[in-house]
């Protein structure tokens, strides 16, 4: 898998290059050129059009980031819509930048705590929350990876969870691990999916 860095006008980010010392900084017209299947292609949110070059690596097989040095939650939600798996702060550290990659690879998606929050929420809502969740998943879980599970979904932080439910982080993401296993899915978004049976996580 190769690492592309697509940027306009500016010089690459030291941070960028020491989570990817091997990668390549590419024009936009170059990085549609050389991308292939299975490639991370990684965008500067100032690049001329750059909703329709996520779009097209996307298409492509790639998997597209969006790297901002001013994010906020318009952009990122753009990037999603444009087809880009992550979306993350141009200047964030290298061992960030790994783990943004790892997720992405892995066809997770990666967008800041608090915008992922706001996303599960919404989608929670319109799949008609906790009534519409599926009791025969549920059933699996014990109480307490049941409440975990609800609360998560409905878009609370781990933070926010473990003040709810009265215990501590490190046990939500204990409970949160074992909901995870036990459902067979990969992150929040997926749990969301998996307990609206939606068709997409079958």
């Amino acid at each position: 898998m190769a690492h592309w860095f697509v940027s306009h006008g500016r010089d690459e980010f030291p941070r960028w290059r020491h989570a990817f010392p091997n990668a390549q900084q590419v024009s936009a017209a170059e990085v549609e050129q050389a991308v292939g299947e299975g490639d991370a292609v990684w965008v500067m949110s100032d690049t001329p059009e750059w909703e329709a070059l996520v779009g097209q690596v996307s298409q492509r097989g790639a998997t597209a980031v969006l790297l901002s040095l001013s994010p906020n939650d318009h952009e990122a939600l753009q990037a999603l819509q444009a087809g880009a798996r992550g979306y993350a702060h141009a200047l964030a550290p290298a061992a960030l930048l790994t783990q943004v990659a790892l997720v992405t690879a892995h066809q997770g998606i990666w967008v800041p705590a608090d915008l992922m929050g706001r996303v599960l929420g919404a989608t929670y809502q319109a799949l008609g929350g906790e009534p519409q969740m599926s009791n025969d998943e549920l059933a699996s879980l014990t109480e307490r990876e049941r409440d975990v599970a609800l609360a998560v979904a409905s878009g609370q932080s781990n933070k926010e969870v473990a003040r709810r439910l009265d215990i501590t982080e490190r046990t939500v993401k204990a409970h949160l691990g074992a909901v995870f296993r036990k459902l067979g899915v990969r992150d929040r978004m997926q749990l969301v999916l998996r307990l609206a049976h939606h068709p997409e996580i079958s």
